[in-house]
């Protein structure tokens, strides 16, 4: 080989590394950069690719209704009611939408707001924050698993591990400046609605029974284990048929609280298709996760209610 091409070939190198870097810094990047067509990287087979309108196509048909549970009718005479219809969801969907839950509008709206505020950072800013360590107090990236994955999904992300909030706290991002104050306000709150959640659901399953002593040895176990709270950006795609902003996939929690902006664009597999989630205003998804199954019904292969995202070319957000 002529020391010629060596160069030539290193030259190559060196541009693959400089794209790969690029990819790395996430999608909001590419886009503020004058992005207007997906790149290879982020386009999926196009068996995996979200279904166009083909009559052969399973993904998306229709949105689905999920189950709605009033959390205010949890506390009066209709609880026994609300139990029975909290067992089926989460026995026959893994799914359900939670409304009147007792956290504000102001906590929510304020919650979305610093997010979005966060990622319209500068990337020098934003970037301190991008790490492998998955103990890491906060983390921000890029993709589902963007040290594993062949092709990128579209979407960024910031992670907050939440418990105990005392020591994790100090380490959040001071920048934007009420990001710390807003996202401790509403760790608290969503943590109050797991616990009460968790309590009415073991006690819809029949796993405690109405005994006090043993709810109270309960909720102390759960009050004691992991928080994270994750907000995911979807920025516009240009081209949303050739790629997705999450993979399907199940979470591994006991229950992930879903805060849906107003652009559609979760779904959740039910009897073998994919249904679109319509977004509620004020309301939260509540997905069952897959510690939560294995310790209800002793299994441990995962619910076939998966979620993904179906991208879409407005700007979408988040908060887990």
């Amino acid at each position: 080989m002529s020391p010629g091409m060596t160069i030539f070939s290193e030259d190559i190198k060196r541009d693959d590394d400089d794209i790969e870097n690029q990819f790395l810094k996430g999608v909001k990047q590419l886009v503020d950069n004058g992005l207007h067509m997906v790149p290879k990287k982020y386009i999926l087979p196009p068996s995996e690719r979200p279904a166009k309108n083909t009559e052969d196509s399973n993904f998306g048909k229709q949105n689905l209704q999920l189950p709605i549970i009033d959390f205010s009718d949890l506390i009066g005479p209709n609880r026994p009611q609300v139990l029975q219809s909290l067992a089926n969801a989460c026995e026959r969907y893994g799914f359900f939408q939670v409304v009147n839950h007792g956290i504000s509008e102001d906590v929510i709206n304020n919650m979305m707001d610093v997010c979005g505020n966060f990622f319209d950072l500068p990337f020098e800013e934003r970037g301190k924050y991008m790490t492998s360590d998955m103990r890491a107090a906060v983390r921000y990236g890029t993709s589902f698993s963007q040290t594993k994955d062949k092709v990128f999904c579209w979407r960024d992300f910031l992670k907050l591990i939440c418990h105990p909030l005392p020591d994790y706290l100090p380490h959040w991002p001071d920048s934007p400046v009420d990001l710390r104050k807003v996202a401790a306000t509403y760790a608290e709150e969503t943590k109050h609605l797991f616990l009460r959640l968790m309590e009415a659901i073991v006690e819809s399953l029949g796993i405690v029974e109405s005994n006090k002593e043993e709810k109270d040895n309960l909720i102390k176990e759960l009050e004691d284990g992991s928080q994270l709270m994750a907000a995911n950006f979807y920025p516009p795609c240009p081209q949303p048929d050739l790629t997705l902003g999450m993979p399907p996939h199940s979470d591994y929690g006991f229950l992930t609280l879903l805060l849906q902006d107003e652009v559609e664009g979760l779904q959740v597999q039910f009897q073998e298709q994919w249904f679109t989630v319509q977004p509620i205003n004020n309301t939260f998804v509540v997905n069952v996760g897959d510690h939560l199954e294995v310790w209800i019904f002793h299994l441990v292969a995962s619910l076939m209610e998966q979620f993904k995202y179906i991208m879409r070319k407005r700007e979408r957000e988040s908060r887990k």
